[in-house]
């Protein structure tokens, strides 16, 4: 019984004709798992919903140990807690149950439940099982959104009769409530961790500007300003689509309903954009004002390209984006490899504004000695008149600042940039000198 149907028919049937028909056993675990249902949609802590449900799950089974695992980023189970009967917790190295158990209930998506385990003749024991000498074992698997998420499971080294139907109900209707809870709880942590790497990121900001200050708007705060302002959009901008999906979803499951709380982030996040923005005006203003200290090193121009594609590639900006590449075989030149990969950066950014599902091509080959980029795409290209002046495009005041800053770049490193002639789509080459 799910507990939603649990819910309705309390809610729809006679409840003199519903206690009749239903164990006082059965009643006493249901009446515990509206109580762990009300605390857990209370919280949006991982670590407190857990020991919330090993605890409960524990109590209303009768068992003795009690673990959750819980599927991680790479697709794996990983052990996250474990209580003994006492509420003590017990350490990964006492995770020695049957993985085969846990393993069959997640592949499965189906609950399993063994009774009599050293005897049970329709159930062949892992090794596991009979060392540790249990005989009762409740699994069932974490679904949410029909996304497994992980496995609860408890066990004990006493026979209990937990078959009987209002155990394992009872069971799998906690786990169907702990499931979302935890759910909930990770995605609140994502939104923590985004919190944090933006106050990070305002910290650097602060730093930076005073520096400035100190150094008269010293051209390499300028460079790190920009990359930093961009960074922080992002993961704001990020932010805030994650805040508005997770008020959705818990709005729509009635399991959070606290809007305020939602109006508060999103008023905040929104400041913080706003914020942002501005910066970013200002360092605009100093990297145009500032004359750049180039680290110039001896590089793999190949390598620096893949190395901004693999970082950007998976930000939300270009999930839509097909990176390709032509590289020939160029030997090492000197550049400061941060610069250029601004460049890059601006680049990609200005071919994903135009089109959000554009075909990026990047080709590298030598030429009279120098190594050269094109980066192409088949989006709407540049207007045919400007094409033969680029100086128009690099204007500031024609919002193009990011193809100026890519200039004053190249230039500084004694390096061409322009804009070459295409049917379809833009394609930008920059060339930089050997030595």
């Amino acid at each position: 019984m799910k507990f939603s149907e649990f819910k309705k028919k309390i809610d729809n049937e006679d409840k003199t004709s519903f206690i009749k028909g239903e164990s006082s056993e059965k009643l006493k675990n249901l009446e515990v798992i509206l109580s762990v249902v009300d605390k857990i949609n209370k919280t949006l802590q991982l670590d407190d919903i857990l020991d919330l449900v090993v605890k409960n799950a524990i109590s209303i089974t009768g068992s003795e140990r009690g673990f959750i695992v819980l599927k991680n980023s790479k697709g794996k189970l990983e052990f996250k807690l474990g209580l003994n009967s006492e509420g003590e917790n017990l350490a990964e190295g006492m995770f020695n149950i049957s993985t085969s158990v846990v393993r069959e209930v997640f592949d499965s998506g189906q609950s399993k439940f063994i009774e009599g385990a050293q005897s049970d003749t329709n159930y062949d024991p892992s090794k596991s099982i009979l060392r540790l000498e249990l005989q009762t074992i409740l699994c069932s698997c974490l679904i949410t959104d029909d996304k497994k998420i992980g496995v609860i499971y408890v066990d004990s080294k006493h026979l209990h009769k937990i078959k009987l139907k209002e155990i394992t109900d009872t069971f799998e209707i906690l786990a169907g409530q702990a499931a979302t809870a935890i759910r909930n709880a990770q995605l609140y942590a994502g939104q923590q961790e985004a919190y944090n790497a933006l106050n990070e990121a305002n910290i650097q900001l602060i730093q930076a500007e005073r520096k400035t200050l100190k150094s008269s708007l010293d051209s390499e705060i300028g460079q790190s300003l920009q990359g930093l302002v961009h960074l922080a959009l992002l993961e704001t901008e990020s932010l805030m689509r994650t805040i508005e999906k997770t008020q959705k979803e818990l709005e729509s499951k009635k399991a959070f309903s606290d809007s305020i709380f939602f109006d508060r982030l999103k008023l905040k996040s929104k400041v913080a954009i706003d914020s942002i923005r501005n910066i970013q005006k200002y360092a605009q203003v100093l990297s145009e004002t500032a004359v750049t200290t180039l680290n110039k090193d001896s590089a793999d121009l190949n390598r620096t390209i893949q190395s901004v594609i693999k970082y950007i590639a998976p930000m939300k900006k270009f999930s839509k984006i097909v990176f390709k590449t032509e590289f020939n075989t160029i030997p090492l030149c000197k550049y400061d490899s941060e610069q250029i990969q601004h460049v890059l950066v601006h680049l990609f950014t200005n071919s994903a504004d135009a089109k959000p599902d554009a075909e990026i091509v990047v080709k590298s080959f030598q030429d009279e000695g120098v190594n050269s980029v094109i980066v192409e795409d088949n989006g709407p290209g540049f207007p045919p008149e400007m094409t033969s002046f680029f100086s128009q495009i690099l204007s500031t005041d024609k919002s193009s600042y990011g193809l100026f800053l890519c200039k004053s770049i190249i230039d500084r490193h004694n390096g061409k940039i322009k804009v070459l002639n295409k049917e379809k789509g833009a394609s930008i080459q920059f060339s930089l000198p050997l030595n």
